[in-house]
């Protein structure tokens, strides 16, 4: 097998971190692997309890919060696999989950970005991710395939296209990591993966789905489900990401629709649900990208 670079994000969540390392430990003691460990920006310094286990671990630390794609990106640049796996420290390793995502980029090299099945951790025979539905560019919306599903084996042996991989748990060959570039920083936190996926669309590759590979995910560990962060990310980067992949007639349409109805829509959930203080933190959003270009002096480093 060559070598796979597991590349992973920790902030401020030392113990899911510790866990996510043993479940690699008790699976991969002795593979032929590198965990490139970012530490993004946390109040403390865990290096020495990080680096207790058998494994090859690059503790990589940043001393500001660089975000999602910023932190994967910083360990992008020292990752030395031909194969990069990008994983959230909030996942639980399955037997097999490497061996199954790297032999299906070994017999179709068309493909450029792989993701497994996603179960939720909590609630193991719940599906998280099967895969994703493309992406309506009038009205910025998809599906996940399978969520919330008892997981009775209906998505088993699906090895296909699908419209997105999921951030939680992907791997890129470095050939399409080359051609297509990191992710965009300026999304900070959420849909840069999305975009990811675009952009590695348009460098000539394709973007799998392996359901024979399986991962459990802690959802929601870092920012809650419902939190002030999430909500003015998530409408930020809904807008940017139309900004930057859709065509104009499709931007157009999504303005309108935007401002015509998700805007009045979220104002009225947020008046009914006793979060009114997230109406400031929608029109936020939306001037941030009133006032910000779609592309951004830090889009990631220059792979080798």
């Amino acid at each position: 097998m060559a070598l796979i670079s597991i590349i992973t994000v920790n902030f401020n969540q030392p113990q899911a971190t510790l866990e996510f390392l043993g479940s690699i430990n008790d699976l991969y003691p002795k593979a032929n692997i590198e965990i490139i460990l970012v530490d993004n920006g946390s109040r403390e310094d865990h290096e020495i309890a990080f680096k207790n286990f058998e494994l090859n671990i690059n503790y990589i630390r940043s001393k500001k919060n660089l975000g999602f794609a910023g932190g994967n990106n910083l360990g992008l640049k020292y990752a030395k696999g031909e194969y990069l796996f990008l994983v959230n420290n909030d996942t639980e390793f399955t037997a097999g989950l490497l061996e199954t995502l790297t032999e299906t980029l070994d017999n179709n090299k068309r493909i450029g970005l792989i993701s497994p099945k996603i179960n939720y951790f909590d609630k193991k025979k719940v599906i998280q991710y099967a895969g994703f539905t493309p992406m309506n560019y009038y009205t910025c919306r998809n599906a996940c395939i399978g969520q919330f599903e008892e997981d009775k084996g209906q998505f088993d042996n699906i090895i296909e296209q699908t419209g997105y991989a999921h951030g939680a748990a992907m791997m890129i060959t470095r050939t399409a990591l080359k051609k297509a570039g990191t992710m965009a920083e300026n999304f900070f936190l959420y849909y840069e993966e999305m975009d990811w996926c675009e952009m590695i669309r348009k460098a000539g590759f394709e973007i799998w789905v392996n359901t024979n590979a399986l991962i459990y995910h802690k959802e929601s560990l870092s920012v809650g489900k419902k939190s002030a962060i999430k909500e003015f990310f998530m409408n930020r980067n809904r807008i940017l990401f139309i900004r930057r992949n859709a065509a104009w007639h499709q931007r157009l349409f999504f303005y309108l629709y935007f401002v015509a109805f998700v805007t009045p829509r979220n104002i009225l959930s947020y008046l009914t649900s006793g979060t009114a203080g997230f109406i400031s933190i929608l029109f936020r959003a939306i001037s941030w990208n009133i006032t910000h270009k779609t592309s951004s002096n830090e889009l990631g480093f220059t792979i080798k």
